[in-house]
């Protein structure tokens, strides 16, 4: 069994977002990304690729497509393919989000 703990693997950067790989396979993804406050993951889209944002720690403002979504502890969100997403820290706390994507977009190994 291939098993992490999230907390060991949690790091931030005062430069920008921290995106760090769990689990990685030519058919997904699955990351996280650690956000002070004030960072954001500028919205994007995937045509192919749906993505799940699911917040580990503190509140993420998570946008798909023209509604932005209000995420706290616990809580995830469904960007299906196509639809334009990303994920901002507006809080005074530190943000963890574990990220899920499939299929992998551009699997490296």
């Amino acid at each position: 069994m291939n098993r992490k703990n999230i907390a060991e693997h949690v790091a931030f950067s005062a430069d920008k977002m921290q995106k760090v790989n769990l689990f990685e396979t030519p058919k997904f993804f699955c990351d996280l990304y650690c956000l002070q406050p004030g960072q954001d993951q500028k919205i994007h889209s995937h045509a192919d690729n749906d993505k799940l944002y699911l917040v580990q720690r503190g509140r993420a403002k998570v946008t798909v497509g023209d509604t932005d979504h209000d995420v706290g502890e616990g809580e995830i969100v469904f960007a299906p393919a196509g639809e334009p997403h990303g994920v901002t820290n507006e809080s005074s706390a530190d943000l963890v989000c574990v990220v899920f994507m499939a299929p992998h977009p551009s699997f490296k190994g």
